[in-house]
């Protein structure tokens, strides 16, 4: 691999950059392109990636037709067919390779933990690479998402480069590109409807359990009469989660009885590779978790601004029912990632909703993220909240982020939560971040101006 030269286009992606690190950890050079990067958006990520040794490169051809010796250009599914730079690059005979092929080429000599499934990937491979770094078994990790004890000034925190042969690897099922790999071990967290309907998921994961060399730990694809003969009773509390496994108490600072079934898989993981329970117990309670993930971002004003990548409604139910407890309210914002997956999943999303939403609870509803490109644009946020509405809760639709900041400073107030849910939106965790700060400022004027913090009902 030492010396090969690669183009990424779309860089800034959670599975791209992590491979475009990869590709640097061993020995490659690396430049990247992504459309961020044309806007003049000097993304987190993108200053990451540059320090680290990535040339970006405006997307426009130019990567392809002045790197010399380019060996691949590779792309995402979500990377459009006329894009310039793949079209440079079949112009000039060079291979252009997805994402995943790649990443499975790279992992085929490997001993691979694979981790899937509709929801919780992103935290079992972290929770999974985490541990076997922490016993010194040095893996390389990729995932989807930053593992918060990795992230730095330099450091996305989505990859890690180890010494030996144990690669722990978070496949995707959305695209169907899990079925490049063939993994040694694999976790399926669940199987639900998500990117295509339930008979066609089941299908996938099923095809893809009979690529795995040794076993499945979760969800077994190819029966779904098979539970786990394990009594397994979390308990729950706004700091945390804990649980017992052969006898050992496992302590994690995470929300959610989501998290506890989490930490359950990268603990029977843990035991198929043989490692002392003890041992995984003291690491995953240094485990700080994954960002985006019921990311308690700040306490403002006694209310707390939570930031979660919540996209489907298995992952609404669960950010929901997680913090549900603890706080008078949640005001929720949620973002849909695209207009094909509202379509999709219209009817099911009005279903969580409705069973999740206490009456003192308000649901906000951003317009569709779109990146560009093709789309049937039919089905729109505000006729999600017309549904929402129909269902009897106190929805309403908001279009950017300067008319949510003011709906969010007016209506909170301590002892809610402020939940902001969605995915692919980069604008969405920098929002969550800055509404931090300013509802602090909020605040002090308002206690500065009235004597103290009115309390809204």
């Amino acid at each position: 691999m030492i010396g090969r030269n690669y183009h990424l286009v779309g860089v800034g992606g959670v599975g791209m950059s992590a491979l475009a690190q990869l590709l640097l950890a061993l020995g490659c050079r690396v430049s990247g392109s992504d459309r961020y990067y044309d806007q003049g958006r000097e993304l987190d990520i993108l200053r990451k990636l540059r320090s680290l040794g990535v040339n970006l490169i405006a997307q426009d051809g130019q990567g392809v037709t002045v790197n010399h010796n380019l060996s691949a250009v590779i792309i995402s599914t979500a990377i459009e067919n006329d894009n310039l730079d793949i079209i440079a690059a079949r112009s000039k005979g060079i291979p252009v390779v997805h994402r995943a092929e790649m990443l499975a080429n790279l992992a085929r000599d490997r001993q691979c933990v694979a981790v899937t499934g509709t929801a919780g990937k992103s935290t079992v491979t972290g929770m999974i690479g985490w541990t076997l770094a922490e016993l010194g078994m040095d893996p390389t990790v990729v995932n989807g998402a930053a593992v918060l004890n990795w992230v730095s000034a330099k450091n996305p925190g989505n990859f890690r480069y180890g010494r030996s042969n144990l690669w722990v690897l978070e496949l995707d099922e959305s695209d169907r590109s899990l079925l490049f790999f063939n993994p040694e071990w694999t976790v399926v967290t669940n199987i639900s409807k998500d990117h295509f309907e339930l008979d066609q998921v089941k299908a996938l994961f099923a095809a893809f359990a009979k690529q795995v060399k040794n076993s499945i730990v979760g969800r077994d694809p190819l029966n779904d009469a098979v539970k786990p003969a394990i009594d397994f009773q979390p308990e729950i509390t706004e700091h945390g989660v804990a649980f017992q496994y052969r006898n050992v108490k496992f302590q994690l600072s995470l929300l959610g009885k989501h998290n506890a079934e989490n930490a359950l898989h990268c603990v029977m993981l843990c035991e198929k590779l043989g490692l002392d329970l003890n041992m995984v117990s003291k690491a995953l309670e240094k485990f700080s978790g994954i960002e985006r993930r019921l990311e308690v971002v700040g306490r403002p004003g006694g209310i707390a601004v939570i930031d979660d990548y919540a996209h489907n409604p298995a992952k609404i139910a669960a950010a929901w029912q997680a913090i549900a407890p603890f706080y008078r309210r949640i005001i929720a914002v949620w973002r849909p990632h695209g207009y094909g997956p509202l379509a999709l999943m219209r009817r099911e999303l009005v279903e969580v909703f409705t069973r999740h939403v206490r009456p003192e609870d308000k649901i906000i509803i951003m317009s569709v993220y779109f990146s560009g490109g093709t789309a049937n644009k039919e089905v729109t946020a505000r006729m999600l909240v017309d549904d929402l509405e129909r269902s009897g809760l106190a929805a309403s639709y908001v279009e950017n982020y300067d008319g949510l900041l003011p709906v969010l400073l007016k209506s909170a107030a301590a002892g809610d939560a402020v939940l902001l849910m969605g995915a692919r939106d980069p604008d969405l965790p920098v929002f969550t971040r800055s509404f931090v700060f300013k509802f602090d400022n909020f605040v002090m004027n308002r206690m500065s101006g009235a004597g103290g913090v009115a309390q809204e009902n």
